[in-house]
């Protein structure tokens, strides 16, 4: 009787082993494998933004200096006063929404108001609007 079990217990271990080894071995080695379905990228907050799909980035102007920094501020400041308070990022924005303006992408007040809403300032549209056309007006987009 004492063989029966023994026997019983051994062919239970190699069978746990084998299935172990066999599992191990196969999720180690394997691969992803190609789905069916091919997988459509989605566009990024750049893309979007331009209004083109997988569109190419438009044309960011060069950081301003001197008088053209100090004419730039003065409308940003007067489309809402805060945003200046963060000159550099006041800038960066500025130059991040020519990109949205000389690719022609929809929504323009609304990126507006997004990218100069940062820490404690908020940017509403009706002000995104404001630094849009501000933006036009100086011609600081025009490359």
């Amino acid at each position: 009787m004492n063989h029966r079990y023994t026997t019983t217990a051994g062919l239970l271990v190699a069978a746990t082993l084998a299935l172990t080894g066999c599992t191990a071995d196969n999720t180690a080695d394997a691969k992803p494998k190609p789905s069916a379905t091919p997988v459509t990228p989605q566009p990024s907050v750049a893309d979007m933004d331009e209004g083109k799909p997988g569109g190419t980035p438009a044309v960011v102007p060069p950081e301003p200096t001197g008088a053209k920094r100090a004419a730039l501020l003065r409308a940003l400041t007067a489309a809402n006063p805060g945003i200046t308070r963060y000159e550099d990022k006041a800038i960066d924005a500025a130059r991040n929404q020519c990109s949205a303006l000389n690719g022609g992408a929809q929504r323009l007040d609304y990126f507006a108001s997004q990218r100069f809403t940062y820490k404690d300032v908020t940017t509403t549209e009706a002000q995104g609007k404001q630094i849009n056309e501000a933006l036009k007006g100086l011609g600081f987009c025009k490359v």
